[in-house]
């Protein structure tokens, strides 16, 4: 009698990193060159999947934002403003194109850096960045047919700080659009996540953008408050946590300086008992697994009509089940690592509260690499209530909340429930609904049998604390215009 191993698995798979220049240490990016901090700080950035040193960063004080700010404030005045907007189409079109030759080196680094799996940064970091700077160079030269009889002009010096959920990508969000206006860029990157950033340095140099137009500073949150109070920013556009948008806003209050804000969330996913299940699962796992939980669109808040609320978790622990965790350089993985051991101390805290307030906790049973690194397995929550923290607060990791619905008006109240209101998901095969929940649901962007979808032509941005204004689209070129 034959006997078959039920129990396989898939052969590693490792993207190869010999295409890869990360240098042992990194210098300031201002007027076009890299130069040492004048505070002669570094400090280290890790591989969250080893908890090892990657490279030494530089540490901007203040003394450096100030070098960078009147760099571009240089380039602003003698060059950038007063060039066609042609000329500086070109520029961006230039920076997209050596992205798109550098791809899988960017790619490669991004996942070594952040923990996200390696299919992640190769299909949709990447290409969606240089997507960003193609499609903004194409407006340079067409900004008054974008805003007829308005006469646009650039701000003049931005400020921009990112985060370490989608570093290169939300870079390339703020960056294009700025230089396609005719602004000029002090950026700062998250401090966990820099290299990409660095990368894009080195790039925009051999793109010979002239010198100061971008400048990249790196450093923790004692550099990014030095950028938003430097009184020579004409323009602040930061993505990170709600705590800290509200500390920029009260920075700036009284002061001339235009802000755009996009915060944390706590994304609503809403299935119907006339969606088709399987896509919907799938979809659910897609907006908050595949990422870590590591984006603040991530729809960590299940809802599922109460008649097929029974076969939805079954399908989803089922599928839970299949996902891999692990090496984010490995093809095969489906679940990198948690970005920094202080986001995984987050998670874990929650998870703790969850359970002592009584939700019910299920988590996959797959392995865990061993060996270093910050992992967390796949976990949902069932029996929540719309009081438990879990499901009100942020919490940037692999968890998610399911609750019950049996009427439209009874769902929307309780994804309304809250106070973010960045994204949105709704499953359903009736158009109506559709059109009938994006209008009262509370979101700045609600994806319709599908979900975390992005591209450079729609705008994307929250409702309450998630912030206000947004980028993508020509309300991302508005933000940088006067």
């Amino acid at each position: 009698m034959l006997k078959f191993n039920t129990e396989w698995t898939y052969a590693p798979a490792p993207e190869s990193t010999d295409h890869i220049r990360i240098d042992p240490e990194y210098q300031l990016f201002i007027g076009g060159q890299f130069v040492p901090p004048k505070s002669k700080i570094y400090f280290d950035t890790l591989n969250p999947a080893t908890g090892k040193k990657i490279s030494s960063v530089a540490e901007a004080g203040k003394k450096d934002v100030d070098l960078a700010v009147k760099a571009a404030r240089k380039a602003y005045e003698s060059y950038w403003k007063k060039m066609p907007g042609k000329e500086r189409a070109k520029y961006i079109y230039r920076i997209a194109r050596l992205l798109q030759e550098r791809a899988r080196e960017f790619a490669v680094i991004e996942s070594m850096d952040g923990g996200k799996p390696i299919r992640e940064s190769r299909d949709i970091d990447i290409p969606l960045a240089a997507a960003h700077f193609f499609y903004y160079a194409g407006w340079a030269d067409k900004l008054d047919y974008a805003f007829p009889n308005q006469k646009p002009k650039a701000l003049g010096v931005a400020g921009q700080i990112t985060p370490w959920n989608f570093p290169l990508l939300m870079a390339a969000w703020k960056i294009a659009p700025a230089l396609a206006c005719g602004n000029t860029v002090v950026l700062k990157p998250a401090e966990t996540t820099p290299l990409t950033a660095l990368k894009l340095a080195e790039l925009i140099r051999d793109a010979d953008l002239p010198p100061g137009v971008v400048n990249i500073i790196t450093g923790a949150g004692a550099t990014g408050a030095a950028l938003v109070e430097h009184p020579d920013v004409d323009k602040i556009a930061f993505t990170g946590s709600t705590q800290v948008g509200k500390i920029i806003q009260h920075a700036i209050a009284g002061t001339d300086k235009k802000l755009t804000l996009e915060l944390g969330g706590k994304a609503a996913n809403i299935i119907f008992e006339d969606a088709t299940i399987d896509q919907a699962v799938e979809g659910i796992i897609n907006g908050i697994y595949f990422n870590q939980g590591h984006v603040c669109c991530a729809g960590s808040r299940l809802f599922v009509q109460e008649s097929v609320s029974k076969t939805v978790i079954r399908k989803l622990k089922d599928r839970m089940e299949t996902l891999i965790v692990g090496d984010p350089l490995d093809k095969n993985t489906d679940i990198g690592a948690i970005n920094s051991k202080e986001q995984l101390q987050t998670i874990r805290k929650y998870i703790k509260i969850a359970k002592r307030e009584g939700a019910e906790l299920y988590q996959s049973s797959c392995s865990l690499p061993r060996g270093g690194g910050y992992w967390c397995r796949p976990t949902l929550f069932t029996n929540v209530s719309q009081s438990n923290r879990v499901v009100q607060e942020e919490i940037f990791g692999p968890v998610l909340t399911i609750q019950t619905f049996r009427t439209v008006e009874e769902v929307i109240k309780k994804a309304n429930n809250t106070p973010y209101g960045l994204s949105a998901g709704v499953w359903t095969d009736k158009g109506a609904k559709i059109f009938n929940l994006t209008k009262q649901l509370r979101a700045g962007v609600i994806w319709a049998n599908t979900f975390n979808k992005f591209d450079p032509t729609s705008p994307f941005g929250g409702y309450k604390e998630s912030g206000f204004g947004r980028e993508g689209g020509l309300h991302g070129l508005s933000a940088y215009l006067k």
